[in-house]
């Protein structure tokens, strides 16, 4: 009989396809750094296995091992069979949201963050204000001084807090942005939750550049978190009312595409056919999901470029590079900047142990990938560290800010960068 229990579940047709050859073990974060085959791709898919055909329980070794994934599915990219692995610890969490009972103080965090934080808008700018007021008001620098952070082990947690933009791109929100020149396409933007507090200058940014390059450019009223985050936490009941709702609002425009500049919400807005299989309208708004390089290094450049002088490094979003399989795009846009010397990252392939929330969960981990990321990004000698993920940039600044001896680099979403150069243009 299955350990696993009613809904979303891992499923033969998917797991059945590993052929346990090994080759996923040197691209997967968790087993480079404990060399643990529980802790590696094929030996939790193992463990899949093992609970469905009920001879393991869905328990507190099992929870232990899904939740150290990072699910950054760089394991699919060197997987020759084709395995779906991130549809499977995806489904995996699902089961453990469902059918394992966590601690009481997690189940009330995790139900204040996913079901609440997350979906309300009101609830994130209340957030954002509060990060305003903890920068601003020098609590900040007194507890990162005082070394208090560093005694409850909460100073790795911390160092990758973000901060707060005012203002808050909420405020642009149904707004219609028209194309500089000659309008060529009509575009939806995909503005995020989270990322209208954090990354609001990256948002505004990402339009700017839309804009220089032909694109009438509507931020859609009605549209809010995409789900991501909740389909890597096993979340999926909430995720599909979030793709509902966003669905809703981005098929009645009639646009030419949907754009994001976020690798983790893309890859999660791709696969909104997957989370509603039963919905038409889930694959026809995938269809015409496109990450903001993706869609830009298709349809070309059409502005005008200025100098950037200096050199740069690129680091993969996994879910961008794995989960979307979208790699030249951002380097081609990057390369068509003047002056601006392009190094190539070692291990760019691996995470940089932002993953969402796991750098916040799982701190220790995400702390020792961080400065592995940050030993390479050296190695390049960059003035600028580019990604395409705001959870990356968040991470990544962490790294420069901790981890970086002399001059730390600046570290900027690919879009940010193509909007300096537009900016030197002028």
């Amino acid at each position: 009989m299955s350990g696993f229990g009613a809904g979303d579940k891992p499923v033969y047709e998917d797991y059945s396809k590993c052929i346990h050859c090994g080759l996923c073990l040197n691209y997967c974060p968790t087993y480079r750094e404990l060399h643990l085959e529980s802790d590696s791709p094929r030996g939790r898919i193992y463990q899949m296995i093992q609970v469905d055909e009920g001879r393991l329980e869905l328990g507190d070794s099992f929870v232990e091992h899904m939740d150290l994934c990072l699910d950054c599915r760089s394991c699919e990219t060197a997987c020759p069979s084709g395995v779906h692995y991130g549809r499977l610890i995806e489904a995996a969490r699902a089961q453990i949201h469902l059918h394992y009972k966590r601690p009481l103080l997690e189940r009330i965090g995790r139900k204040l963050f996913y079901e609440h934080l997350l979906t309300s808008p009101a609830l994130m700018k209340l957030f954002g204000y509060a990060m305003v007021f903890y920068r601003r008001s020098g609590l900040r620098d007194l507890l990162r001084a005082s070394g208090f952070l560093k005694e409850l082990g909460l100073a790795d947690v911390e160092a990758v807090a973000p901060d707060a933009e005012t203002p808050f791109f909420f405020s642009q929100i149904g707004k219609v942005f028209p194309a500089t020149g000659e309008c060529r396409y009509r575009v939806a933007f995909f503005a995020g939750c989270l990322a209208n507090v954090t990354h609001a200058r990256m948002n505004e940014a990402t339009v700017r550049v839309l804009q220089a390059n032909g694109c009438e450019v509507a931020v859609p009223t009605g549209q809010g978190c995409c789900g991501a985050l909740h389909v890597h936490a096993g979340v999926r009941n909430v995720a599909r009312d979030l793709a509902r709702k966003n669905i809703n609002a981005f098929l009645a425009g009639g646009f030419d595409a949907f754009i994001t500049n976020a690798a983790g919400c893309g890859s999660t807005l791709k696969e909104y056919g997957e989370l509603l299989p039963h919905d038409p309208r889930a694959a026809e708004f995938a269809k015409k999901m496109e990450d903001a390089s993706e869609f830009l290094a298709r349809v070309g450049l059409t502005q005008r470029l200025g100098p950037v002088a200096g050199v740069a490094t690129y680091q993969d979003p996994c879910h961008l590079a794995h989960g979307q399989r979208v790699r030249s795009a951002p380097r081609e846009l990057i390369r068509k900047i003047p002056a601006l010397q392009y190094r190539e990252l070692a291990h760019t392939e691996i995470c940089c142990g932002s993953a969402g929330v796991y750098n916040v969960m799982h701190s220790d981990l995400a702390m020792d990938l961080l400065r592995n990321k940050m030993s390479d990004v050296a190695d390049t000698r960059a003035d600028v560290v580019l990604t395409a993920n705001p959870g990356c940039l968040l991470q990544l600044r962490a790294g420069a800010r901790l981890f970086s001896e002399k001059h730390p680099p600046r570290v900027l979403h690919v879009m940010e960068l193509l909007d300096e150069s537009a900016r030197a243009a002028e």
